[in-house]
């Protein structure tokens, strides 16, 4: 099982510094401006931490709340120190980086930051005396800068949006660099010009740049240990210029075979090349490639003895010739993957669990369009076998995720693993740290994605959850994404009746804070309006029930939201569907069940005082729907009107005292050992109707009531009378002359019923 230790202090403090940064390290200048304390002195560790960690909830958080000026409180290096910091996507601007120019950066690394301009190329000038790991991986926009007002000169292109490409950037005076990500780099920049300058590259990733002539890459034939090639569409030439790379312990020549057409094909010649030349390799990855010519051993032969990685036995001939197997081959996408003897100890590819989550560990940072297929294929595993590795398949999904929360197709095929993933078969291996994580993701999925799809991949996966327990640290956020759902103008069916149901399940039994406060979100008018529609249409389905249901909880002891049912005409909506369904047993009961929470509201009362309405109630009575429930309840509301006594009855017909006696007749044909389909939290409503004298009958529904709940269902209800007073409540309503015999008699029932729980 995964772990559910608490997260480190560091961590702790970090993100409560981050979220109550004017009460910690700042105060605001101006009213608008965060300063840091001028008291405070922060070393790299700690700066480094808030840095990323600020990063990663402004991504991940929706509650969080950027600061524009969080970057300057870094811009002093006598205070702050910074050394190792990943920025990623919209987060950052020119500004930001030009906020911290003055620190002594080691590593730095942008991901994604489309906002950023050739004005952060002069920033990172400013940290080229220490930089030693630099990717600007995705910022497309960094070679760009505004165009000259008095025209773009010979030497600029200029690109669709009025911007000119930066042509005279290298990375001169970057001595210390050593490792460098230019991922996507943007059409025009010459390589070669830009990376001359730099003496021993060690790392190099030029990933999605189409270069003719990579001849340059030479100069570092002594010094290139890793080399990324990802998407480069590669000739014999490459080839030639890789083989002599001979220090190289990592090459991805890796591609994406969906995305374009290449020409080159891998053939055994090309791998034999690598094999022979290159003597240091430890990492290969050839995923997507087509095989040109049969790279495999004899299928009689590679049949032969146990699995194993020892290039001797390998399946691929050319690797025959390794001296020691690979720590990592990718083969994702390829034929090779489902070779029995694969020369390496981890492999990525489609053959089984272990070879798709090593793929997603592999791509899921730069390479999202592989990665959402390779979670594709986890799905399938997840759904029609045993996940073996659950909790590191949970744990990469939920990266994943996290990490493209904006690309559509990992966040369908994520959220549909998580489905599957999260499911009831796995729950005893997840942590409640890692199921919180789920959720966490799941919500940003339904509040970054409006796609039908992902949508009901996500209250999918919440329904394999504990209704409220788990949900409740995000309960605020849930309400309001499922409420956005259920008001949408154009509903998918499946979607709405999952959503009503979550809907349904989070205000069943939570306190009544929980419940005012999804009060007031709206929530009792959502639900009024998809029965309004459904009246319309003339259907009374799960959504027209659950509605009902989610009414009847919300309202319970909660005052607010039971008048808003009747302010916004839900007494109407009910008389409508008791007469357009007049059979459905279910909808009657969870009607009635509202009504009874209206009714025990003594303010609300005088609106259910009206002919038609007491006369409905009055014919409920002998419902015999759902066994007792529809007439239990119907009296239940009756009982509460009366106890406000003969002055109250503001009506000519019918009369109080042909009610009460139908209602005495209700309750003496009703099964004292019945079993009930109904909650309750609290006696509260029910005990107030025994110390009275007022109306009798009250009196004896709720000696009734409380005698059959503690006596069929003891072990829940005898404590609950115990706790709220019950007892003697009853043993004083035993001792009033105005109560009727046949109440006192069963009275004393509980007493007998509470002796029995205590003893055994």
């Amino acid at each position: 099982m995964a772990s559910d230790s608490p997260e480190s202090l560091m961590t702790l403090c970090t993100d409560y510094c981050l979220r109550n940064l004017e009460g910690t390290l700042c105060y605001l200048l101006d009213n608008e401006t965060l300063r840091l304390h001028p008291d405070i002195f922060l070393p790299s560790e700690i700066c480094d931490k808030l840095v990323n960690e600020y990063v990663e909830l402004v991504k991940t958080d929706s509650i969080f709340e950027p600061h524009e000026s969080f970057f300057t409180l870094f811009s002093d290096p006598r205070s702050t120190r910074l050394a190792r910091i990943h920025l990623r996507e919209q987060i950052v601007q020119d500004q930001d980086l030009e906020a911290i120019r003055k620190q002594d950066l080691v590593e730095l690394y942008l991901t994604n930051c489309e906002k950023l301009t050739a004005k952060s190329l002069q920033t990172l000038v400013s940290f080229s005396h220490t930089l030693i790991s630099l990717s600007l991986f995705g910022c497309c926009n960094i070679f760009y800068e505004e165009e000259n007002p008095g025209g773009c000169e010979d030497d600029c292109l200029v690109n669709p949006t009025r911007q000119v490409l930066v042509k005279d950037f290298t990375f001169e005076g970057f001595s210390r660099l050593r490792f460098l990500n230019l991922g996507r780099l943007i059409e025009g920049v010459n390589v070669e010009t830009l990376l001359r300058p730099l003496a021993s590259l060690a790392a190099l990733d030029l990933s999605g740049i189409q270069l003719n002539d990579v001849g340059f890459l030479t100069q570092w034939k002594d010094s290139l240990v890793s080399l990324v090639l990802y998407n480069m569409d590669l000739s014999e030439e490459h080839i030639q210029v890789i083989a002599q790379l001979r220090k190289l312990r990592h090459l991805d020549i890796s591609r994406d075979h969906l995305s374009s057409y290449y020409k080159f094909k891998l053939t055994r010649r090309v791998l034999n090349l690598f094999v022979e030349n290159l003597v240091n390799l430890t990492s290969l990855d050839i995923s997507g490639h087509t095989m040109l010519e049969n790279c495999t051993i004899p299928s009689m032969e590679e049949k032969m003895g146990q699995t194993s990685i020892e290039p001797a036995k390998s399946s691929i001939a050319p690797f025959r010739g390794l001296k020691r197997p690979l720590q990592f081959l990718g083969l994702f996408e390829t034929s090779l993957c489902r070779l029995t003897h694969i020369p390496a100890y981890k492999v990525s590819g489609d053959k089984n669990e272990e070879q798709v989550l090593n793929a997603i560990e592999a791509y899921t940072e730069h390479r999202p369009e592989i990665t959402s297929r390779a979670i594709n294929l986890l799905f399938d595993i997840a759904r029609i076998e045993r996940c073996s590795q659950l909790l590191r398949a949970l744990q990469l999904v939920i990266t994943a995720l996290k990490c493209h929360k904006d690309d559509k197709n990992i966040q369908v095929t994520g959220s549909a693993a998580l489905f599957y993933l999260t499911n009831s078969e796995y729950r005893m291996e997840q942590s409640v740290k890692l199921r919180r994580q789920v959720i966490q993701v799941v919500l940003n999925g339904m509040e970054s994605y409006q796609e039908v799809t992902v949508q009901r991949n996500c209250c999918l996966t919440l329904c394999n959850f504990s209704i409220p327990e788990e949900l409740e640290f995000q309960y605020r956020r849930v309400n309001e994404l499922l409420l956005n759902i259920l008001n949408q103008s154009r509903q998918d069916e499946s979607i709405q009746r999952i959503a009503v149901h979550l809907c349904n399940a989070l205000v069943c039994q939570v306190d009544n804070d929980h419940k005012e406060a999804v009060g007031k979100m709206g929530f009792v008018m959502t639900m009024l309006k998809l029965i309004q529609k459904k009246l319309a249409d003339k259907t009374c389905d799960q959504v027209m029930e659950f509605s009902w249901s989610a009414l009847w909880n919300i309202t319970d002891e909660t005052p607010d939201n039971c008048e808003m049912f009747l302010n916004y005409s839900g007494m109407k909506l009910f008389l409508e569907c008791l007469k357009e369904f007049p059979e459905k047993q279910e909808l009657h009961r969870n009607m009635l069940g509202l009504l009874g929470n209206v009714a025990e509201v003594k303010e609300l009362r005088p609106q259910l005082m009206t002919s038609q309405f007491i006369s409905v109630f009055s014919n409920l009575l002998e419902s015999k729907a759902d066994g007792i429930e529809v007439s239990y309840n119907a009296c239940g509301v009756l009982s509460h009107i009366m106890f406000d006594g003969p002055e109250a009855w503001g009506i000519c017909e019918p009369h109080r005292e042909e009610v009460v006696k139908r209602m005495w007749a209700a309750i003496q044909s009703w099964d004292i050992n019945s079993r009930r389909n109904i909650n309750y939290r609290s006696f509260e409503p029910i005990l107030r109707l025994l110390p009275q004298g007022i109306s009798p009958v009250s009196q004896h529904w709720a000696t009734w009531a409380l005698y059959n709940l503690v006596s069929v269902y003891p072990d829940k209800y005898c404590p609950l009378l115990i706790k709220e007073g019950g007892i003697p409540l009853l043993k004083d309503m035993i001792k009033m002359a105005s109560a009727r015999q046949e109440t006192k008699e069963m009275a004393r029932q509980p007493d007998v019923t509470l002796l029995s729980f205590l003893l055994f």
